[in-house]
């Protein structure tokens, strides 16, 4: 979700400074959640600030840019290797064991196609 901006921030906070209502009535006021008007008011009242707190940022990747060059040349060699198999060889290479879905993402991410050779499964 996006951050509420900073104009809107600081109306609320004006707004209760001028004590023109409660903090149930500031929210239903400007269309926010009495989450928002409390931790808000609490973040100013405590630093001074109104500015929204930065992303925290998820999970760091799995794989470094040396392990994707290493998936790049498997991929490169073996390009009708299936994903359980890219990712032992991954293993193999690497010693970072990641999971299909985690291979998938990362092809995509490489922008690299896998295309089967269906003369090598034939009989």
């Amino acid at each position: 979700m996006k951050a509420y901006s900073l104009d809107l921030r600081q109306k609320v906070v004006e707004a209760y400074n001028n004590k023109e209502g409660s903090y149930r009535k500031l929210a239903k006021r400007f269309r926010v959640s009495l989450t928002f008007v409390k931790t808000l008011l609490k973040r100013y009242q405590q630093t001074g600030s109104i500015e929204p707190r930065p992303h925290a940022g998820g999970q760091a990747p799995k794989l470094k840019a040396e392990q994707l060059v290493i998936i790049n040349e498997l991929v490169t060699n073996n390009n009708d290797a299936i994903l359980s198999d890219l990712c032992d060889q991954c293993y193999q290479k690497t010693q970072i064991a990641i999971s299909r879905a985690t291979m998938s993402r990362m092809l995509q991410k490489l922008n690299l196609t896998r295309k089967k050779n269906f003369s090598r499964y034939s009989s």
